[in-house]
């Protein structure tokens, strides 16, 4: 690409402000992340990518800790940056000079760092709407902030464009140009594909597709680069392997890429808590509890000055404890973060209850707490985060209000149940004997419940509590290849769907686990037509765009398998 006069100085800071951006990047993986922003906070008004990475690290810090003051700084400063960036930009109309350059016109007219501007103010836009993802999982506050979602989305299309025109020619800092495109390209191409097809019906009316493949590929390259965006791009791919292919999704993230992307990051930051944070999820889905637990308390150790990486470790710490029944330890970690972690009071509280009601009677219990005093509690904790509540806070606090009773139906299995929302099975799944004992435990509860039915008229709860029952056996069934038990717990719950007076979001779910079950067993176009079902048939109920992610998510696997499979 040719120059503006002057151009060649523009380039020298380009590729000043870039080197120096590395090197916060690199003081932040090791842990010293107060300079690290600090030294880009001294030019922070001067310099796109100075901002850009400021902004972001703070975005990561919010992303990591759900902290409602850590999202509100990470967007106020993203929304500092995007005016940063605007400064650079070219002054003609966007869409104008780009039509210009993709048709091989007027190459001259951007300096290398009025193009760079560009992915940067896309960057921005990206961030900002990832952010605001992060406050409401159903999308709603996405798609309502589509305009600024669509114009990023339209420039980085464009970017992409310009970039494989036979005119282009490549500036000096090309590199880190290339892998704001690959960031860009393929995060869209992600969280597109991954999108419930309501609301992909919407988007792609305005002009949105996604490509699940074509993403992890424009992201693996992007990892791949020695550039400024490789670490953001291998970011992620981890996050999607290892959190929201399990959150979102079925649990079919890949971990053989996620062990090889985190490889090199975890020999050059042996210490690096972001990467030791990872290490232990990555054991966590591989079934390797005791590992996963060693690894999530090196990740504590590892650094004091933001404790804020120390919840992330205790919420996994807690779910590890969970996967053991190991209650006394699982309480520890809920009520360390109902102590010190401010993204969901009533969820952690709701936590210690749970826990709480899975002692025996001659355990005793710490502080001298009673669950259902805490039961009682969660209602009045629940917190907006940019006047959004969250839905794993709607479901506790709904589920809470049982013990607003003088003498309350007991939760069966609260802790379990949460467990599920966060497809802990699929994690359990890996290792035979955990599974087994959870079997066990549920079979248990299932007990008391026929003895509490035996022992009164039909109490009020007594379906909804067995139809839960009859899920989470399923999936236990399910892990240990024992197919018609599972089929028949699923079946159960759904033909009992008229019976059910409160939890309608075990129906829905049921089906969706009752299709994985069919694609696992190569009953194709049954799964298809039970998918249909959930998705279409049932509406308002408890995590509901959790359960329509990952309907969509079966949808894709059912649709890739060919016919005849």
């Amino acid at each position: 690409m040719s120059r503006d006069t002057g151009g060649g100085q523009q380039d020298s800071d380009l590729k000043a402000s870039l080197t120096e951006c590395m090197t916060a990047l690199d003081m932040f993986l090791n842990n010293n992340f107060q300079e690290a922003l600090s030294y880009l906070q001294a030019k922070s008004k001067d310099s796109m990518y100075h901002v850009l990475t400021y902004a972001t690290i703070l975005e990561m810090q919010a992303m990591m800790t759900f902290d409602p003051q850590d999202i509100l700084n990470a967007g106020n400063t993203m929304k500092e940056a995007q005016a940063v960036c605007q400064r650079f930009r070219k002054k003609s109309t966007v869409a104008d000079s780009f039509n210009n350059l993709v048709h091989g016109q007027s190459l001259d007219q951007f300096t290398e760092e009025e193009i760079h501007a560009e992915v940067c103010y896309a960057e921005c836009l990206l961030l900002r709407a990832a952010l605001t993802f992060l406050q409401d999982e159903n999308m709603v506050s996405f798609i309502k902030g589509g305009i600024k979602v669509r114009n990023s989305y339209q420039t980085y299309k464009e970017l992409d464009t310009l970039q494989k025109c036979a005119n282009y020619i490549k500036g000096e800092n090309h590199c880190h140009f290339e892998g704001g495109v690959k960031l860009g390209v393929g995060a869209f191409n992600l969280t597109l594909s991954m999108l419930p097809t309501r609301i992909l019906r919407l988007l792609e009316f305005v002009g949105f597709s996604g490509n699940k493949d074509y993403g992890l590929t424009q992201l693996q390259e992007g990892a791949a680069n020695h550039s400024f965006r490789a670490l953001l791009c291998t970011l992620l791919l981890l996050c999607y392997h290892t959190f929201l292919s399990f959150v979102l999704g079925t649990g079919k993230g890949n971990i053989e890429e996620a062990e090889k992307l985190l490889e090199p990051y975890l020999k050059r930051y042996p210490k690096g808590a972001i990467f030791l944070f990872f290490a232990g999820r990555i054991e966590e889905i591989k079934g390797n509890i005791d590992l996963a637990i060693q690894r999530f308390e090196e990740c504590c150790e590892a650094q004091q000055n933001w404790k804020q990486f120390h919840h992330m470790c205790y919420w996994q710490l807690m779910w590890c404890f969970t996967y053991k029944q190991q209650w006394k330890m699982a309480y520890f970690y809920a009520d360390l973060l109902s102590k010190e972690s401010s993204w969901s009071k009533a969820t952690y509280v709701y936590m210690k209850a749970a826990y709480l009601s899975m002692f025996k009677e001659e355990d005793t219990k710490p502080f001298g707490e009673d669950e259902k005093k805490l039961f009682r509690q969660v209602p009045s904790l629940k917190v907006k985060i940019a006047g959004k509540s969250l839905p794993t806070e709607k479901f506790a606090i709904r589920k809470s209000r049982r013990y607003e009773a003088q003498n309350p139906v007991l939760l069966p299995v609260p802790p379990l149940e949460m467990m599920y929302i966060w497809n802990g099975y699929a994690v359990i799944g890996k290792q035979k004997d955990l599974t087994e004992k959870m079997l066990d435990t549920l079979c248990q509860a299932e007990r008391h419940l026929e003895a509490r039915r035996e022992g009164s008229t039909e109490p009020d709860f007594q379906m909804d509590d067995q139809c839960l029952v009859n899920l989470l056996k399923g999936l236990c069934f399910k892990y240990l290849e024992e197919i018609d038990k599972a089929e028949n717990c699923f079946l159960y719950v759904s033909a009992n769907e008229k019976k059910i007076k409160y939890d309608n979001y075990l129906v829905p779910n049921a089906l969706l686990e009752l299709a994985l079950l069919y694609l696992h067993t190569d009953r194709r176009e049954e799964a298809i037509k039970l998918l249909e079902n959930a998705k279409q048939s049932y509406k308002n109920y408890s995590m509901e765009s959790r359960t329509h992610f990952r309907i969509q998510d079966a949808l894709l696997q059912a649709k890739s398998i060919p016919n005849g499979c």
